[in-house]
C-alpha cells in the first residue's frame, strides 16, 4: 500500500507544490511515517496551521510539502489553510480519491467517480479511460469517454450510437447493459437528446432506431419531425459506413416492417422518393412505379433514364441494378421503336440503315432480356417483359424482315452494292496490312453479330490508348458457321458439300487443322491459326514468339454460338454475349502485350433470338420438298431439285457466289423450320438482317494516353453566405461522357477550416452522356450540423474530393468558400 500511495503522491506533486492529506478514518498513520519522497518535506497538522502557513508561503516558498492531518478536514470557516488547499492539491485515501489519483484527475471530478462507481471497479476500464484523458477535459468530456470505453468506440456520440445500434441489430445488449450498470445511461440519452432531439420517457436503442428511420423518411418528404437535422446527417453517415452496413441493413428492414411505412409509400409519387433511400422497400416502390409508368405510357423515356441515373446514388442500387438497367433499356427501346421508320428500297439501303440505327433495337432488346434474367425478379417485370417482347417482335423484328425479305426475293445475286461480301474479307482488310509488312491478328468470334460488335467498339475505345473503327460486312448464305468461317479464309472458290461442310479451293475447311493449312497455302510459313482459349493460356514470351514467327494469326473464339446452339442453354445466349465482351477485351490486351498493334475482329454470322416461346406462326407453314434433301437446319435446307415454295426462298449455288450444283432454301423473314432435338429461339443460317450483317473492327494501340476524366465545376450562387441549416449547390459536368471522356466520381461536403466535416456528405457520379448542358447539372442539398452553429461569422469550405486510386484516401478536387452568417431568428421554428 505504501508503494501505491508513494506513486500517487509523486504524480500529484508533478502538478502541485503543496499536497494536503486528511486521514479521516485514522488508518494510514504507519504508511505516512514510512513514506520516503525525494525533495518533499512532511509536516503533520496539529493546531499548528498558522506557523505552517508562514513556513510554506514565506520561509520556503519553493519547497514541496506534504501536509498530513490525522482526522477529517476542518470546516471551511475554521480552516486557516483553506486558501492554500484551494490553490494546491489534496490527496485522498478513500476509494474515490485513490481512483482520482490513479487517473490523475482533480477533486473537482469526484462526483463523476462517485456517481459511476461500477465503472471504476474494473482496472481494465480505468486503464482504457486513462489512455483517453486529456488535461483539458471537462466533466462532459470524461463521461463521453467513459461511454466510449463501455462500447469500444471513439469518444463521439455518433460512433457510440453506431456501436450500440450494431449490438441491437445482432440481438445483443451487453454493451448497453454495462452502460446502465455504470449509471451512464442517463448521460447517454441526455447527449442523444442534445445532438439529435430524441426525447422519450423510456428511451432504448431500438426505439431510437425506429424514431431515427421514420423521422428521416418524413424529413425527406418535407414534413415536421421532433428530431434535429443532425439526426439526418447521422443516419446518412451511418448508412454510408462500410463498417456498419450490415447493422444498417438489418435495422432498416426491421423498421420498414412498420405497416405505416408501406401505407405511406403507396400514396407517394416517384418524385417524392427519388432522393430517399433509407428503406429497401422504397427501391421496390420506385421500380414498380417505373414499370407501371412505361406500360401505361405515362412516363417518358427521358424521365425514366433521369430518375434511374439519380437512383445510382441509392444505398440499395447495386442490389437492384439489373432491374433498373432492364427498365432503362425497355424505355429506350420503346422510344426508338416509336421513332423508327422501317422503310427499305434496296439491300444496300437496308444494311446501311441497320448499321446506322436499327441495330440499336436489337441491342436494347438484348440488354433488357439479359438484365431481367440476371435480376431473378421476373414477376415484377412480367407486364413490361410482355410489352417489350410484343413491341420487339411485332413492331420491329417481323415487319423489318418482312420488308427486307421482299428485296431478298427479288435479288438475282447475293450481294449489296457498297457493302463488302464476307468472302472478300481477306483481300479487303488483311492484304493491305501484309503489303505494308505489318503483322495482323484476326479474332473471329462465332455469332458476334453487328450490334455486339458496336458495343465492343465503345468498350475498347474507352480503354486508354486504344483506337478502333467499325465497318459492316455481309455474310454468305446460308449464314452458318462452316460457310462463314470458310469465307473469312483466303479463297478462290467456295463450295458446299452434301453434308453441309465447306471446301475452300476444293480443300476441306472443317476444323482448326484444315484452316491452318488454308492459311499456310496462302502465306507459306507466315500464317497460322489458334483457339482463343489456347492463346490465353500462353505466357507473354510464348505469345511474343507466336507473333514474331508469323505475319498473320487467326484466333478462333466461340462463346455465343456454343451457348445458343444448344437447346438446353439457348436461353443463356445473352449472358454468353456479356462474357464474350469481357473475354474479347482480355484477348485484345494479351495480343497487344505480344507487341502486336494491328488487330481485326469479325464473325462468321449473326443470329436471331426471341426470348419467349415461339408460336405456330413462327414456323414455316409447309415442309420443304425436293429430289434430294441433303442437310437440314432450323434456318436453311441444302439439296437438289428442291421444289419452289411460297414460304421458302430458293437459291442456286451460283446465285450465292458458290461453286457446285447444290441448291439452298431459306425460310422467309424470321420463320423457322422444324427440327427435332434442337432449340428454336436462337437461330441463324437465314437471310435476316440480324443474321447477315456482321462487324469488322480494326483495333490499334496508341503510344500516348488518350482518355481523361470529365471535369466538374461548382456553379456559384447569388450569395456566398450561408444563413440557414441547408445549402443548395449546383454542380456542372462540363462535357458529355464518351469513350474517351470517362465519368468522375466525387465526394462532397462542407468543412470547417480545420478540416472537420460540418454537413452530410454526398457520393456523386458525373456520368451523363447527354449533349444538353442543362441535363448535366446536379443540384445537391447539404444539411449542416450543430457544429456549424459554432462557426458563425467564420469561413467554411464546400469541398469536392476525389478518391486516390488504389487507396481509401481522398484528395481535394474543387472547393468554394462560404461565410457562415446565422441570424438568431434562425434558431426558432416560428
Amino acid at each position: 500500500m505504501t508503494t501505491k500511495i508513494a506513486q500517487a503522491l509523486t504524480k500529484l506533486f508533478a502538478k502541485h507544490r503543496i499536497i494536503f492529506w486528511y486521514d479521516s478514518k485514522q488508518e494510514f498513520r504507519s504508511e505516512y511515517e514510512e513514506l520516503s519522497l525525494d525533495d518533499i518535506k512532511r509536516i503533520e497538522l496539529n493546531n499548528n496551521e498558522f506557523g505552517v502557513k508562514y513556513r510554506i508561503l514565506r520561509e520556503e516558498p519553493e519547497q514541496k510539502f506534504l501536509l498530513y492531518q490525522e482526522g477529517s478536514a476542518p470546516a471551511d470557516l475554521d480552516n486557516w489553510l483553506l486558501d492554500v488547499k484551494l490553490a494546491q492539491g489534496e490527496f485522498r485515501t478513500d476509494r474515490v480519491g485513490m481512483w482520482l489519483a490513479e487517473l490523475e484527475l482533480g477533486l473537482e471530478f469526484s462526483a463523476i467517480v462517485q456517481n459511476h462507481l461500477e465503472f471504476f471497479k474494473a482496472q481494465e476500464r480505468k486503464n482504457s479511460l486513462k489512455s483517453l484523458l486529456k488535461s483539458t477535459d471537462t466533466a462532459n468530456d470524461i463521461e463521453l469517454k467513459m461511454l466510449a470505453v463501455c462500447t469500444g468506440a471513439d469518444a463521439r456520440i455518433d460512433t457510440i450510437l453506431e456501436t450500440l445500434l450494431a449490438e441491437v441489430a445482432n440481438n445483443r445488449e451487453e454493451k448497453y447493459k454495462l452502460i446502465a450498470r455504470c449509471q451512464l445511461d442517463s448521460f447517454l440519452w441526455k447527449q442523444v437528446k442534445y445532438h439529435y432531439g430524441y426525447n422519450y420517457n423510456e428511451p432504448t436503442v431500438k426505439d431510437f432506431a425506429i424514431v431515427l428511420f421514420t423521422s428521416c423518411y418524413k424529413m425527406g418528404m418535407g414534413e415536421e419531425v421532433s428530431l434535429t437535422p443532425d439526426a439526418l446527417v447521422f443516419l446518412k453517415r451511418w448508412k454510408d459506413s462500410i463498417k456498419w452496413q450490415e447493422s444498417f441493413k438489418t435495422l432498416s428492414k426491421q423498421c420498414a416492417e412498420d405497416p405505416r411505412i408501406e401505407q405511406d409509400l403507396a400514396t407517394r409519387e416517384i418524385t417524392d422518393l427519388i432522393d430517399i433511400d433509407y428503406f429497401r422497400v422504397i427501391e421496390k416502390k420506385i421500380i414498380s412505379d417505373l414499370v407501371r409508368g412505361i406500360v401505361t405510357k405515362t412516363l417518358s423515356s427521358f424521365d425514366v433514364t433521369s430518375w434511374i441515373r439519380q437512383r445510382k446514388q441509392s444505398y440499395w442500387y447495386e442490389e437492384f441494378e439489373h432491374l433498373y438497367l432492364a427498365i432503362d433499356a425497355a424505355a429506350q427501346l420503346i422510344k426508338e421503336l416509336n421513332e423508327a421508320y422501317l422503310t427499305i428500297d434496296s439491300l444496300t439501303e437496308g444494311i446501311q440503315k441497320y448499321c446506322h440505327s436499327w441495330f440499336r433495337l436489337d441491342q436494347l432488346y438484348r440488354k433488357f432480356v439479359y438484365h431481367v434474367l440476371q435480376s431473378a425478379e421476373s414477376s415484377v417485370m412480367e407486364s413490361l417483359s410482355d410489352l417489350v417482347e410484343n413491341h420487339y417482335v411485332n413492331n420491329y423484328l417481323l415487319p423489318l424482315n418482312d420488308r427486307w425479305q421482299s428485296l431478298v426475293d427479288n435479288t438475282e445475286k447475293w450481294s449489296a452494292a457498297e457493302v463488302t461480301l464476307q468472302r472478300k474479307f481477306f483481300s479487303r482488310w488483311i492484304e493491305p496490312f501484309l503489303k505494308k509488312n505489318r503483322k495482323v491478328f484476326v479474332i473471329i468470334s462465332d455469332a458476334l453479330r453487328y450490334e455486339i460488335g458496336e458495343e465492343f467498339l465503345k468498350l475498347i475505345r474507352s480503354e486508354d490508348r486504344y483506337e478502333a473503327d467499325l465497318e459492316a460486312a455481309m455474310t454468305m448464305l446460308p449464314s452458318y458457321t462452316q460457310l462463314g468461317m470458310a469465307a473469312l479464309l483466303p479463297n478462290g472458290s467456295l463450295s458446299l458439300t452434301d453434308r453441309g461442310n465447306v471446301e475452300v479451293d476444293e480443300q476441306s475447311s472443317q476444323g482448326l487443322i484444315n484452316r491452318q493449312k488454308q492459311l499456310d497455302r496462302a502465306l507459306p510459313g507466315r500464317a497460322t491459326a489458334v483457339k482463343a482459349e489456347e492463346l490465353m493460356k500462353l505466357n507473354q514470351e510464348d505469345r511474343r514468339s507466336l507473333a514474331s514467327n508469323h505475319d498473320l494469326v487467326y484466333v478462333y473464339h466461340n462463346r455465343i454460338d456454343a451457348t445458343g446452339d444448344k437447346r438446353d442453354t439457348e436461353e443463356r445466349v445473352f449472358e454468353a454475349v456479356e462474357d464474350t465482351l469481357k473475354e474479347l477485351i482480355q484477348l485484345v490486351k494479351k495480343i497487344v502485350n505480344a507487341n502486336v498493334s494491328n488487330i481485326l475482329i469479325t464473325a462468321d454470322h449473326g443470329f436471331i433470338y426471341q426470348n419467349r416461346s415461339l408460336d405456330e406462326s413462327d414456323f414455316a407453314s409447309v415442309e420443304p420438298q425436293g429430289e434430294e434433301i441433303l442437310f437440314r437446319d432450323r434456318r436453311f435446307i441444302l439439296g437438289r431439285g428442291l421444289e419452289e415454295n411460297s414460304s421458302l426462298r430458293k437459291f442456286t449455288s451460283e446465285e450465292l457466289g458458290l461453286s457446285g450444283d447444290l441448291e439452298v432454301q431459306i425460310p422467309k423473314s424470321i420463320n423457322r423450320l422444324r427440327r427435332k432435338g434442337s432449340g428454336s429461339r436462337y437461330v441463324h443460317g437465314g437471310a435476316s438482317l440480324q443474321e447477315i450483317v456482321i462487324p469488322v473492327l480494326k483495333i490499334n494501340k496508341k503510344r500516348q494516353s488518350d482518355t481523361t476524366l470529365v471535369e466538374v465545376n461548382i456553379i456559384p450562387g447569388t450569395s456566398s453566405i450561408i444563413s440557414s441549416k441547408q445549402l443548395v449547390v449546383t454542380l456542372y459536368q462540363t462535357e458529355a461522357i464518351t469513350e474517351k471522356i470517362h465519368p468522375r466520381y466525387l465526394r462532397a461536403g462542407i468543412y470547417a477550416l480545420n478540416g472537420e466535416l460540418i454537413s452530410d456528405a454526398h457520393e456523386l457520379n458525373f456520368d451523363i452522356p447527354s449533349l444538353n448542358p442543362r441535363e448535366r447539372e446536379q443540384r445537391v442539398m447539404f444539411i449542416l450540423t450543430k457544429k456549424a452553429d459554432e462557426l458563425n461569422g467564420q469561413e467554411v469550405i464546400l469541398r469536392l474530393e476525389q478518391k486516390i486510386e488504389g487507396t481509401s484516401q481522398y484528395q481535394e478536387y474543387r472547393s468554394l468558400q462560404y461565410m457562415m452568417r446565422r441570424s438568431f431568428t434562425s434558431d426558432f421554428d416560428f
